[in-house]
């Protein structure tokens, strides 16, 4: 009988552990700070307040990211071909929550990991007289910053 309660306890846990809800794979993943690297600039993750990550929606492969400027010129210089369906994570100015980076609300007078100084925001009610951005013209903006680094780093001494 002994054997029996074992082996019927070994069924029900494998049939219920298999009904478990499986978490949704387009939530952003547990960042493991000082140790992560961004995709692009290859800097450790280490400041909270302007981490990304974007998240393959085929493989649910995630990419981290220590600025939005980075993440932004990855899409771009890499020609990912999933970047309009890309899960974008960012973290919000306030609360410190991930948030959707399509929809959330910019300032550009942020000091930032890579200097692109883009900070988000779920809503712009608490940014009352700042300038705010959307996601296209931040990316937009990101893009014009880059291309003046590269020139200036071109002149000659």
């Amino acid at each position: 009988m002994r054997g029996f309660s074992f082996i019927l306890f070994a069924i029900l846990a494998i049939f219920f552990g298999g009904c478990r809800k499986k978490s949704d794979s387009n939530l952003p993943r547990k960042v493991h700070w000082d140790r992560d690297m961004c995709q692009r600039c290859k800097m450790v993750l280490s400041d909270r307040d302007f981490a990304v990550e974007i998240i393959n929606p085929k493989s649910k492969k995630v990419y981290y990211f220590d600025d939005i400027g980075c993440a932004v010129l990855w899409l771009k210089e890499e020609k990912i071909p999933w970047t309009e369906s890309a899960k974008i994570w960012v973290r919000d100015g306030k609360t410190k929550e991930w948030i959707d980076a399509r929809s959330a609300k910019y300032i550009d007078d942020a000091v930032t990991p890579m200097a692109y100084g883009f900070q988000a925001y779920e809503n712009n009610s608490t940014l009352e007289s700042k300038k705010v951005i959307d996601f296209e013209t931040l990316s937009k903006r990101v893009e014009e910053i880059e291309k003046r680094n590269n020139q200036a780093r071109r002149l000659p001494n």
